[in-house]
């Protein structure tokens, strides 16, 4: 079978079965392993050298690593601190040394045991929170809890994965001179790949950034991870750490937003291939084998983490119902465990059935997490539990109430005015950790999508004075424009534009007043300008004035034709010329 022949059929396999999967509730991660089950050796046999695709895979695995080091930006890690250094590392520790006795029970070698017992601690983070989000239970304390947890382990992750190579290395005995010079030699090329670039990356980035070419931009993204994913090969360690800590140097820098657009396509399909080629080298046949060996790993792995998470929850402040939907949404084995069993697997740690045992009760272990919620959603969680979910969960909403949806500094702004005048207001914010920021503060404010049209309803839209559109994101924004004129379409719209672009989109839609967000304090700045010039304050106020109605009326004119160029730019150059001509008439005219 050729390459495209074989890249038609995995596109396809994941088209039909990804979309299914998450229609049903088990998420895209078993559509992928489900596809590659489908066409793999374990099925139709479509195609059969998966060692090669599981190899070129890996790279998925490696922009997934960047882009988790992306994310983890210093302000964010202090914020959530005590859940994620607390809860998240007692988890690990806690589970990862029991899981790892049990290994040391079955015969395993220490060093294995340790590594099998420390991968099946980590759950998985995109099914975790796909399923809390699906369910609207993020904010809940259980949710907040499950996100630092997952946090954490994406953390842990990556010395347990970089750690590998290591006591590969050292398995005969891991005392020894070569075993601390490979120690050291790894040490080293951290801490000159840290220092380096720190003083480099940017200067890179700025460099080829200039050139304005975005094709090469995204390439030297590109070239910037499997540069640093094989740096860390090269000396032993594990190309993720690479890829983590080069994201990690350029995650607060003015790239980082770029970087990550660029990579996410990359990064999504090529991930997509990983779980497929799992799939693809799953051994149905364990199953049909040893039906109670596999059914055991299940329920014991599922037991433990859910024992282990209900007790750190309780013990962290949970209240019971919280702590066992803690236990249940983190009890399944994570894709991260895939990883570290292929990467074990080729360092020669885990070897003959053991991986793909342990694949099969990891997977089998997703599928059980999503029924075991239902079941307790069904029979043991009908009632919640006191003190379970924060006091923005619920929103109460004062009659006549202004909606402000986006919290950020312009919604902020106006709902300080508001309340200056005693007009209540609702706040909506789809950060939690904005919402947890702006909470100290004392505003009330609730955590919650306004997009979303049971939220609009929880908000009382149908019966608010006024709608306050302050959403940073623009798509975002535009979404619940059209959430709210499709809807409540009686309620006004007075929405923030970032730019000319958004605020098209923005009127598009029919908002009723639309403030492009740097206009107003332009003109303020060009005011003070003029009179800092000479010119008197009737004066200044007068030519500001004019020239906010005049580009107002031309925003409104280049609507029509804001995706022609040439259009745009004969149209500006017109406007331009026109208001230079109402001035200079102003000028001639008696006591101007």
């Amino acid at each position: 079978m050729t390459v495209l022949a074989e890249a038609v059929l995995f596109l396809g396999a994941a088209v039909v079965t990804v979309p299914l999967f998450r229609r049903i509730g088990l998420g895209a991660v078993l559509g992928y392993l489900a596809a590659g089950a489908l066409i793999g050796p374990p099925g139709l046999g479509l195609v059969t050298d998966v060692e090669d695709i599981l190899h070129l895979s890996e790279l998925g695995v490696v922009l997934l690593l960047f882009v988790i080091g992306l994310e983890l930006q210093p302000a964010r890690l202090w914020a959530l601190r005590r859940p994620i250094f607390g809860l998240g590392s007692a988890q690990v520790v806690i589970t990862g040394v029991l899981l790892s006795g049990a290994g040391l029970a079955a015969g395993l070698p220490p060093a294995t045991a340790a590594v099998i017992g420390f991968a099946l601690s980590l759950s998985s983070t995109a099914f975790a929170l796909q399923l809390l989000a699906e369910k609207h239970q993020l904010t809940a304390h259980h949710g907040r809890a499950s996100f630092a947890v997952l946090l954490f382990q994406d953390l842990a992750a990556i010395p347990l994965i970089a750690v590998i190579p290591l006591l590969a290395a050292g398995a005969p005995g891991l005392a020894g001179g070569h075993l601390l010079a490979e120690a050291a030699l790894a040490a080293g090329t951290i801490a000159a790949f840290v220092v380096g670039g720190h003083w480099l990356l940017r200067p890179f980035l700025r460099a080829v950034a200039a050139a304005g070419i975005h094709e090469i931009f995204t390439a030297a993204g590109l070239l910037l991870v499997i540069g640093a994913a094989l740096l860390m090969d090269a000396v032993g360690l594990s190309m993720g750490l690479g890829a983590f800590l080069a994201g990690v140097l350029v995650a607060d820098s003015e790239y980082r937003h770029e970087l990550e657009a660029d990579v996410e396509p990359f990064k999504g399909l090529l991930l997509g291939l990983f779980f497929i080629a799992v799939g693809m080298s799953v051994d149905l046949g364990v199953i049909v084998r040893e039906p109670l060996t596999v059914a055991g790993l299940v329920a014991g792995l599922v037991a433990v983490k859910g024992a282990v998470l209900y007790a750190l929850g309780r013990r962290h402040g949970l209240a019971h119902g919280a702590a066992v939907k803690l236990g249940l949404y983190l009890s399944q084995g994570g894709e991260f465990a895939f990883v570290v069993f292929s990467v074990a697997a080729a360092a020669g740690m885990i070897a003959g059935a053991v991986p793909d045992l342990l694949v099969v009760v990891v997977s089998l272990s997703m599928v059980l997490t999503p029924l075991l919620v239902a079941a307790h959603a069904r029979w043991g969680g009908a009632g919640r539990a006191r003190g379970e979910t924060r006091a923005y969960d619920s929103v109460e909403v004062a009659e006549g109430a202004v909606i402000i949806a986006g919290f950020g500094r312009v919604g902020q702004v106006v709902a300080r005015a508001l309340r200056s005048r005693h007009i209540p207001f609702t706040a909506l914010e789809a950060s939690f950790q904005q919402v947890d920021f702006v909470r100290r503060y004392g505003n009330k404010i609730y955590f919650g999508d306004a997009s979303r049209l049971e939220l609009l309803r929880a908000a009382n839209a149908e019966r608010a004075r006024a709608f306050v559109l302050a959403i940073d994101d623009v798509d975002a924004s535009v979404r619940t424009a059209e959430m709210v004129k499709r809807h409540f379409p009686h309620l006004r719209i007075y929405a923030r534009a970032r730019n000319r672009h958004h605020a098209y989109r923005l009127l598009d839609v029919g908002v009723d007043r639309v403030i492009r967000e740097t206009f107003a304090s332009s003109l303020e700045m060009a005011r003070a300008v003029l009179t800092g010039l000479g010119y008197a304050g009737a004066a200044a106020d007068e030519a500001v004035r004019r020239f906010r109605a005049h580009d107002e009326a031309l925003l409104e004119r280049q609507r029509a034709f804001r995706d022609d160029e040439s259009r745009l730019i004969s149209s500006a150059r017109e406007a331009a010329e026109e208001l230079e001509r109402l001035f200079e008439q102003d000028a001639r005219e008696p006591g101007a």
